[in-house]
């Protein structure tokens, strides 16, 4: 009877599966044509990974390093392999269905796990699953092509799951599933969202701890959180390679903490709390939870079709529709909101007033403490004292992204809730009770909102207000708002009435649980659907012919790719600091990375980008080239990083940088500066081409006697061979020099050697190495090898083998278990 009985639930679970895949690939139909998602942050990923994707191929070594943004920076955050990490091949395995379909169905499989441990029969279990991997942020996400974002979530729920089975059932078995979803949500290279996973779970194991203490049973809680250690050790042990090297690039990005003197108050580390709250949610924004178009949904414009281009039209200016976009909540904008679904907010509040025991709890805590923090700005208080006093939380920007955590507690307890009812956890009284005020709840606001719209506010932007627009045009745009919500809540009413009655007809026995679940699943599929098609459809599909047409070279950069020499581009045809498509072929200024480095967004912040205003101002005014080389030469940030040309047009020949310092050179004088705050602000005021920029603390015997130097007509450095990894230099000097190099300083892992020998470089102008040379002639290896990433690597390959081991060694006892 075991084995039959095992293979009933084979066959169901594997029947489930297909029905996940089934739906995903009806969804996503474009990819079964050999179309794939084209969104922003694919293409930004392409082109920055670029220069790191063919010098793998063709050294056959790993680029720890990349050129192509910003002057330089370290590959760890952009595209970085780890060959001891044995479990990634079984990641890569699990992707087999690439994006978009992968995390989508992995998220299905995530969530179904998830609810089978808590006893769910497998078929509510996999219209739960349906309905939390159809919550339109997971939809949004992926159309904006935060694929990283996207598989850690798949591992939220299964994770989360591991803790609860180890706490409650078999803490063996939770332990080693915990394992494996933990390392796999850390290798999907999200931290953010492992970071909300544990706040998750701490506020689980707060409650659980309660629940331990007042059954007298604190000791079996410290022994079972103690198991648990184990899992956290293994997943960093296989990811300690990314987590080492990423924590050590940290206390150089934007991340860590600066040199600079800052006046009191303002955070010398961690991101600022006004960058870190940019993008928070409005308090009556959480609304969108139950009416997904409450705020307006994205920051589209409105379409052709309302009543603000109609106005426009007659007052001859349709052309200015692109500045009204549907959403007019306090954002800066969105592509979206996050919708859980009606049903499913329908039955979390079911879930509230019937479910018992520690469960309701601890999931109503983490939602409340989820939509709280995602209030960010609109709720200082709250907000600061997180970013001030708890570890790690000041790491991360978007606070707005802490929803994912109510996304996944409210389904779980509307499941758990549907669940209750099922199996008669719940009596009927207190079901048609808890029916009654659910609905009064959820029925009630959304009739309140259908009826009187204006509670929602406005219906306008604070620009739009400031702007003081026309009447006309204030009118159209209210009103199609106005229409948007009332829409969007009239559907919300229609699939809680369909919810609560289908499931007022399984308790008086009308209908039976094939039926409740079928109409269930149909009713979720409904509402979810046609909201998700709003945000990613097949209009975000192309062919692979198209990626390579969009990211085909200008001939702008076919002129700059004959120059075989290495060198920098400025392009001013696009916002520097924010594109990254220049990277693809060049290296670049510019670029778009979330955590580039400290000292490059200051040198941005103080220099840099006055730098490229001014010229951009001669650029206007200029009649001739000639007419903006007091700009350039006026440039030195821009000129020392070797910046040789700069593209003002991608169908014309770039300008050349006659004061491009080149790869290397040798300074005339050395000037100490005290601090890096003076060493910032003398570098606009520094002829870089004789002068040299060095903090007192690295002054040296060395340093001294290069700089004492005099310089001959003989002299000279150039660079002799390239690689992302390593550069090589000869020099030919009749007396000791500093020699500067227009490369970014990074101590950790930028190795220097002098003839074979190794020696220490300096930093110079800020953020540029600088090297004393011996007279003669010289060959200087610059070689990046951190050590971190050696050391990282040997903790993978051994974190593998004990996780597979372990594995291995639990399987072998189940089935000896088995056949005793």
């Amino acid at each position: 009877m075991r084995g039959i009985r095992f293979t009933k639930d084979l066959v169901t679970h594997l029947s489930v599966l297909l029905l996940f895949l089934a739906i995903t690939v009806v969804y996503f139909y474009p990819v079964l044509e050999g179309k794939r998602i084209m969104t922003n942050d694919n293409v930004v990923f392409l082109n920055s990974a670029q220069e790191i994707f063919e010098h793998r191929e063709k050294y056959g070594e790993e680029p720890l390093w990349t050129n192509s943004m910003f002057g330089g920076m370290p590959a760890y955050l952009i595209s970085t392999l780890f060959p001891g990490n044995l479990i990634s091949h079984i990641d890569n395995l699990l992707k087999i269905f690439n994006i978009p379909v992968a995390a989508i169905f992995l998220t299905m499989a995530g969530f179904y796990i998830l609810l089978l441990m808590f006893g769910l029969s497998p078929w509510v279990a996999a219209a739960g699953a349906i309905a939390y991997s159809f919550s339109s942020y997971l939809f949004i996400i992926l159309g904006a092509g935060h694929n990283t974002k996207a598989y850690a979530l798949a591992y939220m729920a299964p994770l989360a799951g591991s803790v609860i089975l180890a706490y409650r059932r078999n803490a063996i078995m939770g332990a080693l599933l915990l394992t494996w979803f933990l390392t796999l949500q850390i290798m999907a290279n999200h931290l953010q969202i492992t970071y909300y996973t544990l706040l998750a779970l701490v506020v689980f194991g707060i409650t659980e701890l309660i629940f331990f203490i007042r059954q007298g049973q604190i000791i079996d809680f410290l022994k079972k959180s103690a198991i648990l250690i184990a899992p956290l050790l293994i997943a960093v042990a296989v990811n300690f390679g990314t987590i080492i090297t990423t924590w050590e690039y940290s206390k150089y990005s934007m991340r860590g903490e600066s040199e600079l003197s800052h006046p009191p108050g303002v955070r010398e580390s961690g991101l600022t709390i006004d960058y870190a709250t940019r993008w928070s949610y409005g308090i009556d924004e959480t609304m969108t939870l139950l009416i997904p178009n409450f705020k307006g949904g994205a920051s589209r414009p409105l379409d052709s079709d309302s009543e603000t281009f109609r106005a426009l039209r007659q007052n001859d200016q349709q052309q200015l529709i692109n500045h009204f976009p549907q959403y007019w909540g306090t954002q800066p904008g969105t592509d979206g909101p996050v919708y859980v679904g009606a049903l499913v907010m329908f039955l979390f509040v079911l879930g509230l007033l019937t479910v018992k025991g520690r469960d309701k709890w601890w999931l109503l805590i983490a939602t409340a403490l989820s939509v709280m923090l995602s209030w960010g700005r609109n709720f200082m208080p709250f907000t600061e004292f997180f970013m001030n006093y708890i570890p790690g939380y000041d790491k991360f920007r978007a606070v707005s992204m802490t929803l994912v955590i109510a996304e996944f507690t409210i389904a779980l307890l509307a499941f758990i809730a549907l669940h209750h009812i099922i199996t008669g956890k719940v009596t009927l009284k207190e079901i048609n009770k808890g029916l009654k005020r659910a609905l009064i709840i959820t029925g009630g606001i959304l009739l309140l909102f259908i009826i009187f719209p204006g509670l929602a506010g406005s219906f306008t932007t604070v620009m739009e207000r400031e702007q003081m627009l026309p009447s006309w045009l204030t009118n159209a745009l209210i009103a199609d708002r106005q229409a948007m919500l009332r829409t969007d809540a009239f559907r919300s009413l229609l699939f809680i009435l369909a919810g609560a009655g289908t499931i007022y007809l399984y308790v008086k026995k009308s209908i039976g649980f094939r039926v409740l679940v079928v109409a269930l699943l149909a009713i979720i599929l409904l509402d979810m659907w046609p909201v998700n098609r709003r945000y990613l459809n097949e209009d975000k599909f192309v062919l692979p012919a198209h990626f390579q047409r969009a990211m085909a070279p200008t001939p702008a950069d076919n002129f700059i790719l004959e120059d075989e020499e290495y060198s920098r581009v400025l392009n001013l045809t696009v916002s520097t600091f924010n594109d990254a498509s220049t990277s693809r072929y060049h290296h670049s200024i510019g670029g778009y990375h979330g955590a580039k480095m400290m000292r490059y967004q200051e040198l941005i912040d103080s220099v840099l980008f006055a730098e490229i205003m001014a010229l951009g101002r001669s650029l206007e005014q200029a009649e001739s080239i000639e007419d903006i080389t007091p700009s350039l030469r006026a440039s030195p940030a821009i000129n020392m990083l070797n910046t040789k040309y700069i593209i003002i047009s991608p169908q014309s020949q770039p300008i050349e940088n006659p004061f491009s310092m080149g790869n290397a050179w040798l300074a005339e004088n050395v000037r100490y500066v005290k601090d890096s705050n003076e060493e910032l602000r003398r570098l606009p005021l520094t002829d870089i081409s004789t002068e040299v920029l060095i903090k007192e603390t690295y002054r040296s015997p060395e340093v001294e006697k290069g700089a004492g130097g005099t310089g001959a007509a003989g002299d000279y450095i150039e660079l002799i061979s390239y690689r992302a990894n390593e550069l090589v230099y000869r020099s030919s000097t009749q007396d000791s020099r500093i020699a500067i190099f227009s490369e970014i300083h990074y101590p950790a892992g930028w190795q220097a050697y002098i003839n074979g020998e190794k020696v220490d470089h300096i930093r110079a102008n800020y953020l540029l190495r600088a090297l004393p040379l011996p007279p003669g002639e010289n060959e200087i290896r610059f070689h990046f090898a951190p050590q971190s990433y050696r050391t990282g690597n040997n903790t993978a390959l051994a974190g593998s083998l004990v996780l597979l081991m372990l594995t291995a060694g639990y399987i072998f006892m189940l089935a000896k278990k088995r056949k005793v």
